[in-house]
């Protein structure tokens, strides 16, 4: 059983059991969450898509964590004109842990 889900501008497929990376949630660790913008849901070879969302779908997630992705640098410049300029920049995001898949 799998569903898509939508968070944080991205969709995810996931499953029971899974661990990913989401845009930062304003969540406790080890708070329970759920996520209703469950766009597609299939258990068993059957396949339920929602226009936009399917209806009483939901998946329940636990926090794990809170953390930054890796540095990127950003360096801009002008050649011939002595303009440069470099910033870093590192992405918050939350860890989460799928428990179940409800739909």
């Amino acid at each position: 059983m799998y569903a898509v889900i939508e968070t944080g501008g991205k969709q995810y497929r996931v499953q029971q059991g899974d661990v990913l990376f989401v845009e930062k949630i304003d969540a406790e660790e080890g708070a329970n969450i759920s996520f209703d913008k469950v766009l597609l849901v299939s258990k068993e070879g059957n396949v339920v898509a929602g226009k936009p969302y399917v209806d009483g779908a939901k998946v329940d997630a636990v926090v794990v964590e809170h953390g930054k992705a890796k540095k990127i640098v950003v360096f801009k410049y002008k050649s011939k004109k002595n303009y440069r300029k470099k910033q870093g920049h590192r992405q918050p995001y939350t860890k989460v842990k799928i428990e179940n898949i409800i739909g």
